[in-house]
C-alpha cells in the first residue's frame, strides 16, 4: 500500500505534497470576516447554527461549565494533565529573556525592554480530535511571558458545549476567557472584536484551511504566529530500528488528517520492506483507519537512501515539521539537522512524546516553513522596544557625522534635525 523508491526515483521536493487548501477559500473566508465585523455576537451565533449545525445563546463559556466540567474529567487524566503542563512550564521557562542596557560610553544610555502583549487569542481545533494539549501548549508559554489576557475560541460540540478537557486544560494552563465559536468567524471575532470577544493583539494556533486564510486575511490588523498547514513526519532509520516502532510512529501523524504526510528515509532495504508490512497490519487496528489509510496513499512513502548522509541531506531541503532520528548513535547526526521543527531523538522518542507530554512545544512550523521559523515559544508572546539617551556633550560629537550620512540619502530634514541641535 504505501510506496517503497529509491532516491533515485524521486526528488526531495516530491516528497511532502504540501497542497493545503482543496479549493479557493478566499473569498467564502473573506464573506465570513465581513458579516462578524459587520454584526458581531449575532454573527457568530447564525454562523455557528448554520457551519457547525449547533444552536447556541451566548458564545461565552461561564465560570459554572468550566468547574462542571472538572467535576466530569477523570481524576487519573486530570493529573497527567497537571503533569503535562508543568513539563510544559519548565521547558518554556528557559526561553524568558531579560532586556539589556549599555551605558559604557560616556553621556549614551541605549538598552531593550522586552514587554509581553497584552491580548492574545489562542485557537484550539475541536473537531474528529478535539486538542486539549494545544491549549496547554499555546497559553502556559503565554503566561509566562506575561500576557494579561489570554482569549481561547473553539468550536462547539453538537451538545451545545466544549469538551471538559479542553475547559480543564484552559483551567489549568492560565486562558482567561474562553468562546464557543469556530472556523473563521473565530478568527475575525479576535482580530475585530465584537460585543463579547475581545480584540486581540496576536493570535496563534492551528486550524483547517478556512482558519488558516481566515488568519491569512487578518494579519496586519493583529499579528500571527504562522499558517499552519496539514501536519508532517520525517523519519530518518538505519538497520537498528525497529519496523514495529516506525510503523506506529508514521500511523501517528498518518491519523491527523488525510492531507497528513508521514515519509521514511532508511539506508537498509529490509528495513523498507518490514516496515511496509508492518504499517499495512497496524492500519487495519486503528479506529482513524479511513483518515490514515487516505493519508498514506496519497502521501506516504519510504525512501531507500544510499546513506544516512543521503537521508539527511533529503530532510534538510524539505524542512520537516517532526523529525525522529531513529538510530543508536542520534547525537552524532544532530549537529548535522539545519531545518526541522522538532527532532526527536533515539528509539524511544516518537513524536507523540512531544505532542503530548515532554514539555517542548508541538505547535510547529508546516510547509518546509522550518527552514525559516520556529516553534511556538514565550517569543511569540512578547516584542522588544528600544531606547536611548543621549546627553549634549554626546549628541554633539555625532551631530555632524549624522548630517553627512542624511545629506548623502538626500534627506536634509534629517540633516537639520541634527545641525539644529548644535547651532548650525
Amino acid at each position: 500500500m504505501i510506496k517503497i523508491l529509491k532516491t533515485s526515483e524521486v526528488a526531495a521536493a516530491e516528497l511532502f505534497d504540501r497542497t493545503t487548501q482543496t479549493q479557493d477559500v478566499g473569498a467564502v473566508v473573506k464573506q465570513i470576516i465581513d458579516t462578524v465585523r459587520e454584526r458581531g455576537d449575532s454573527a457568530l451565533l447564525e454562523l455557528t447554527e448554520k457551519l457547525d449545525h449547533v444552536v447556541i445563546h451566548d458564545v461565552r463559556v461561564s465560570e459554572d461549565e468550566i468547574n462542571e466540567a472538572l467535576m466530569d474529567i477523570d481524576p487519573e487524566l486530570l493529573a497527567t494533565m497537571y503533569e503535562a503542563a508543568d513539563n510544559i512550564r519548565e521547558f518554556h521557562k528557559n526561553q524568558l529573556r531579560p532586556g539589556f542596557v549599555m551605558s559604557d560610553k560616556p553621556g549614551i544610555v541605549m538598552g531593550q525592554r522586552v514587554t509581553p502583549l497584552e491580548k492574545v487569542g489562542i485557537y484550539i481545533p475541536g473537531g474528529t480530535a478535539p486538542l486539549f494539549s494545544t491549549v496547554l501548549m499555546s497559553a502556559i508559554p503565554a503566561k509566562l511571558a506575561g500576557c494579561r489576557e489570554i482569549v481561547m475560541v473553539t468550536p462547539v460540540q453538537k451538545n451545545g458545549k466544549i469538551c471538559p478537557e479542553m475547559l480543564a486544560a484552559a483551567k489549568i494552563a492560565g486562558v482567561t476567557k474562553i468562546f464557543k465559536v469556530g472556523g473563521a468567524q473565530a478568527i475575525a471575532a479576535l482580530a475585530y472584536g465584537t460585543e463579547s470577544v475581545p480584540k486581540v493583539d496576536k493570535i496563534v494556533g492551528p486550524g483547517n484551511q478556512y482558519v488558516a486564510e481566515a488568519k491569512r486575511q487578518v494579519f496586519g490588523t493583529v499579528s500571527i504566529e504562522m499558517i499552519a498547514g496539514p501536519s508532517e513526519i520525517l523519519i530518518i532509520a538505519d538497520r537498528s530500528a525497529d519496523p514495529v516502532f516506525l510503523a506506529a510512529d508514521l500511523l501517528s501523524q498518518a491519523e491527523h488528517d488525510k492531507l497528513a504526510t508521514a515519509v521514511l528515509i532508511t539506508d537498509c532495504a529490509e528495513i523498507a520492506e518490514k516496515t511496509a508490512e508492518e504499517l499495512s497490519r497496524q492500519l487495519e487496528l486503528l479506529p482513524r483507519k479511513e483518515i490514515a489509510q487516505a493519508s498514506i496513499e496519497r502521501n506516504g512513502k519510504i525512501i531507500v537512501a544510499e546513506n544516512l548522509s543521503e537521508a539527511i541531506e533529503i530532510s534538510n531541503e524539505i524542512a520537516p515539521e517532526h523529525l525522529e532520528i531513529a538510530v543508536d548513535s542520534p547525537f552524532d547526526y544532530l549537529p548535522l539537522i539545519k531545518n526541522a521543527g522538532s527532532v526527536f531523538l533515539g528509539h524511544y522518542c516518537p513524536e507523540p512524546l512531544g505532542d503530548y507530554f515532554s514539555g517542548a512545544n508541538h505547535t510547529l512550523p508546516t510547509s518546509g516553513s522550518a527552514r525559516f521559523s520556529s516553534p511556538l515559544s514565550v517569543d511569540d508572546f512578547v516584542k522588544k522596544m528600544q531606547f536611548t539617551y543621549y546627553t549634549k556633550d554626546a549628541f554633539s560629537e555625532v551631530a555632524e557625522k549624522i548630517s553627512a550620512l542624511a545629506e548623502k540619502e538626500n534627506l536634509s530634514a534629517h540633516a537639520r534635525s541634527a545641525l539644529k541641535r548644535i547651532g548650525k
